[in-house]
């Protein structure tokens, strides 16, 4: 079969699409298209007589399923297709085909055009069948700027509901509607609060402006964690929390594990200073839930999986495998958590650990030797009147 053709062309939610030339005498030359149920709405009455039509549902392996009869298809997309548009998706399922894209504004760039709001420094977020990681990270990173695409879930009131919840009600947000349809376009600016409890139709994109600085400390006192019980030794404390995350090359890394969070202090820190990483994070006692819950939600830092139960008994699969671990806690049993840690652990993983006594540092060193592993790192330190800790890192 001879290579496969496509011409991707972007589409506003306008009810009259303008095309110039080109694409034109690709729609009148075409036999086969394809697009989402709402494109075929607005392009239904320029398509050819007898023209076969392949709706974009999901899943999507089946769609793709159907293009592979035919050698050339004519598709309608969002916007500018290759701005996490369909386009991207054909060349990752279809690598050997050939793609015209032909492009439209896409939805942020006419909101942004709506507002007369310079956008070059925007950071631009997709939600649209994504998780939150990548909107958690601007806002930890304080973006100034963040376009946002929405879906059916992630809704402008779902976004505002989570950013309030996370303290970062320094924004405000202006909510764009069916941009480009003269009937139905509306554009507004919303506080947080309101945004929240709104309604809208779909479809939609937001963008939101920083209007206030959130502070972002480096190192969080200890003092100001909600703590287990009222127990200060049971926190990691602040130069020691920071020394063991500098012992990670965390922001190379993709995936860190909190073994024994407790607090959640190690976890929260490493989330807010290296907000790229996906956190997933292990307490035995039932407390750490409502520990991690409030203080992740006091310090802004959204997005930790925390998981209750005993780690060595836990399904360790159902989560990303790391390239980072840091254990916290091990119950007397730190032998067999470095030999569960070591089948998950990723190549060029390390394993960061706290020794409080000659005797736990010889575990852990005994440990790592059983799963063939060296100690490559060793830094001790004394905190005011606290017993010095050893931190030791095993690659």
């Amino acid at each position: 079969m001879s290579r496969m053709r496509f011409t991707v062309i972007g589409l506003t939610d306008g009810r009259e699409p303008w095309f110039p030339p080109e694409v034109q005498a690709a729609i009148a030359s075409g036999h086969v298209f394809s697009g989402g149920r709402r494109h075929h709405e607005i392009v239904a009455d320029m398509l050819p007589e007898g023209a076969q039509w392949i709706d974009i549902t999901v899943p999507l392996e089946a769609v793709f399923e159907q293009y592979r009869a035919y050698e050339e298809i004519v598709v309608f997309a969002s916007g500018d297709p290759l701005f996490f548009g369909f386009a991207n998706t054909i060349r990752r399922e279809l690598p050997d085909a050939e793609v015209t894209v032909y492009p439209a504004f896409n939805s942020l760039q006419m909101l942004a055009h709506r507002m007369l709001l310079p956008y070059a420094d925007m950071r631009t977020v997709s939600l649209t069948g994504r998780s939150w990681d990548a909107f958690d990270a601007a806002l930890i990173r304080g973006e100034k700027l963040i376009g946002v695409l929405t879906d059916r879930q992630k809704t402008p009131a779902a976004i505002a509901s989570r950013m309030l919840e996370y303290g970062y009600g320094n924004y405000r947000m202006t909510v764009g509607e069916n941009l480009g349809n003269s009937a139905a376009e509306r554009v507004r600016i919303l506080p947080l609060a309101e945004a929240a409890v709104g309604e809208y139709s779909s479809p939609n994109c937001l963008i939101l402006e920083q209007i206030a600085a959130r502070p972002h400390p480096f190192g969080i006192p200890e003092s100001q964690f909600e703590l287990l019980d009222g127990r200060v030794n049971m926190i990691t404390k602040m130069p020691v929390r920071l020394l063991t995350l500098s012992q990670m090359d965390l922001p190379r890394r993709t995936s860190f594990w909190d073994v024994g969070f407790c607090t959640g202090s190690v976890s929260i820190e490493a989330k807010l200073q290296f907000p790229h990483l996906k956190v997933t994070s292990f307490e035995v006692r039932e407390q750490g839930r409502s520990l991690m819950e409030s203080n992740a939600r006091k310090f802004g830092a959204p997005g930790i999986t925390a998981i209750i139960g005993d780690f060595l008994e836990a399904d360790l699969s159902a989560y990303p495998a790391p390239d980072a671990v840091f254990i916290g806690g091990h119950g007397g049993k730190l032998v067999e958590m470095l030999r569960r840690i070591d089948e998950v652990l990723l190549p060029g993983g390390v394993i960061v650990f706290n020794a409080v006594s000659e005797e736990s540092q010889a575990l852990f060193r005994e440990g790592v030797a059983a799963v063939g592993r060296k100690v490559t790192g060793q830094m001790r330190a004394a905190i005011d009147g606290f017993n010095p800790i050893t931190i030791l890192k095993a690659e």
